[in-house]
């Protein structure tokens, strides 16, 4: 199983909290999905799954053009979208962190558990994605096919936490960089991720 976050975003860049926002890649971002294919372009692709966000499915697609993966079913669902910031949505980080100070701004962004004001936190965005992940992707895998998974940061995290069963602490460090493919091998019953 590979996981790519998106490529940047024109939010990215600008260093606004995006969430459900449906914006943009840049020039960089459309770049980083050029290589993340050329990464993987010798893996064996069965089917794809992204979420219904145009950044996501922008990186996507140029995957698939630079691997040839054309045939390949691609399901999108709107629980692989990035968790969503609420009332901070198209707000500046920067200007947030003067405003509300920086410890506060670190706890929506990086905490398990804390929302945002009128958003999601972590959790409610692991609790959207395992089981989709659980019904839906899985059982291609125990089939024994290979799935590509593009999506976002959080809904990313959130399913990295479940599949190598990181703690909540443990998963506040984790950083998933834009464009950079996360493999996976399944052997049945457990996920390891394989060295990049």
């Amino acid at each position: 199983m590979i996981l790519v976050r998106h490529g940047q975003s024109v939010w990215n860049l600008e260093n606004r909290f995006t969430g459900g926002q449906d914006i943009d890649l840049t020039d960089v971002g459309r770049e980083e999905a050029r290589k993340a294919g050329l990464q993987i372009q010798h893996e064996k692709v069965n089917i794809i799954f992204t979420s219904t966000l145009k950044r996501a499915q922008e990186t996507l697609d140029i995957i698939r053009a630079v691997c040839g993966w054309q045939q390949q079913p691609v399901i999108k669902s709107a629980a692989l979208n990035e968790r969503s910031y609420g009332d901070l949505e198209g707000l500046n980080k920067t200007e947030m962190a003067t405003k509300y100070g920086e410890e506060q701004v670190r706890t929506w962004r990086r905490s398990f558990d804390v929302q945002p004001p009128g958003g999601e936190s972590l959790k409610d965005t692991y609790h959207r994605v395992v089981p989709y992940f659980n019904t839906t992707i899985l059982p291609y895998l125990q089939k024994g096919e290979n799935v590509l998974i593009v999506a976002h940061g959080n809904s990313l995290r959130s399913l990295m936490m479940f599949l190598e069963h990181l703690t909540p602490d443990e998963v506040i460090s984790r950083e998933i960089r834009t464009g950079v493919p996360v493999c996976y091998s399944f052997d049945g019953k457990d996920f390891s991720p394989l060295p990049g």
